[in-house]
């Protein structure tokens, strides 16, 4: 396989588990719009944004977002 072959697999494996992650955030906080989902580039923004639209402490949307995000970060 070459380079720039395996770069390309590498990219759409890393675009297939962002659109993964961000179904599974809209799945539960279905208060995102679609474009607020794809706008998200970190996982603090999300916190951020969970607290806005949620009211909810930040220490618990942490918690929440951790929960969810199971070690993985929001990249985009």
């Amino acid at each position: 396989m070459s380079n720039a072959l395996a770069t390309n697999n590498d990219a759409r494996l890393q675009d297939d588990k962002r659109t993964e992650m961000l179904d599974a955030i809209g799945s539960k906080w279905s208060k995102f719009s679609k474009q607020e989902l794809s706008d998200l580039k970190t996982n603090d923004e999300l916190v951020t944004q969970v607290v806005a639209k949620y009211g909810v402490e930040k220490i618990a949307a942490q918690h929440d977002v951790d929960a969810l995000m199971n070690g993985h970060n929001l990249t985009a």
